[in-house]
């Protein structure tokens, strides 16, 4: 999807606009304003957004969901994603509390016209999945979703249970329903060792959404404080950001491509300076993905 746009069309995820805050206990809620995020995405030229629960409530504190869709509308983003829904495959109080979670969000959904809704692998315990007990709990999330307008999208995590492109694979698969599909970040897809071809073969109906980052190749400290303190733009690292692109391309996705930046350094710097430096660099990672696709035909 290019959303009429002649250059590749951005989304800007939570983090990327969120300034001083992060994916920590406590830590969630953004100091800037929404209108203010959707603003700024807007004008460094993004045309897609996403929105984080914590966020979304905040807005509705003192405004309503027919606002927000104006903002979003007005600023030209008509695709969207909302997240984080966590332990959706658990029971008793967790479930309550994540069946509480995934009301509001698949609302927001359908109020919105959003496009997915990320959810999340157990970071609790890291054993490999029981593939047809994950595949059944996916399969009841998708249908949920469909039946709000929306789709799921599993992010596998490097330090999580479904925690290899494989395993995600597999859980999507055998769920089997078209509104449950994977989400690719470039972080993890070289955190966990993954290989471009391995994206290149997947089936296109299963990539419902790409997020480019960077960093560098040797991970420091704690895999999660590592992924929330130390990514870098794209091509300022030693990621293989454009491979992993024309990957995705070559498996038929198009876009928008989402940009998740979660850094101890990004989130300090202004909207106004960091987003269009964010916006050139990512266009430059897409640019090469183009030619690296081009260069493989011709060859």
């Amino acid at each position: 999807m290019t959303l009429g746009s002649v250059t590749p069309a951005l989304l800007a995820t939570t983090w990327t606009t969120a300034g001083d805050c992060a994916p920590y206990p406590g830590r969630h809620l953004s100091p800037i304003p929404l209108r203010e995020r959707i603003e700024a995405a807007a004008a460094a030229g993004f045309e897609a957004f996403g929105l984080l629960d914590y966020d979304v409530r905040h807005f509705l504190e003192s405004s309503d969901l027919t606002t927000l869709a104006e903002i979003l509308r007005d600023h030209g983003m008509t695709f969207l994603e909302a997240e984080f829904l966590t332990r959706w495959w658990t029971s008793g109080a967790e479930r309550d509390e994540s069946d509480a979670a995934r009301v509001f969000l698949f609302s927001v959904a359908e109020a919105l016209g959003v496009h997915h809704v990320k959810v999340a692998p157990d970071l609790d315990d890291p054993s490999a999945p029981d593939v047809d007990f994950w595949a059944e709990a996916f399969h009841e999330l998708a249908v949920d979703a469909a039946e709000h307008g929306t789709t799921v999208a599993l992010e596998f995590l490097p330090m999580a249970n479904i925690g290899t492109l494989e395993r995600a694979r597999d859980v999507v698969t055998a769920a089997g329903h078209p509104a449950g599909g994977l989400l690719l970040d470039v972080w993890h897809l070289e955190r966990s060792g993954a290989e471009p071809d391995e994206v290149r073969q997947l089936p296109p109906e299963l990539i419902l959404a790409v997020e480019l980052d960077d960093g560098l190749t040797t991970p420091e400290g704690d895999p999660y404080d590592d992924t929330c303190y130390r990514r870098l733009l794209p091509g300022d690292g030693e990621f293989r950001v454009a491979e992993f692109a024309a990957a995705a391309m070559d498996a038929g996705f198009s876009g928008p491509w989402g940009v998740e930046i979660i850094s101890e350094v990004h989130r300090h710097r202004r909207l106004e300076q960091v987003l269009p430096e964010v916006v050139a660099k990512t266009r430059t990672v897409l640019a090469r993905a183009k030619e690296l696709r081009s260069n493989e035909t011709r060859t």
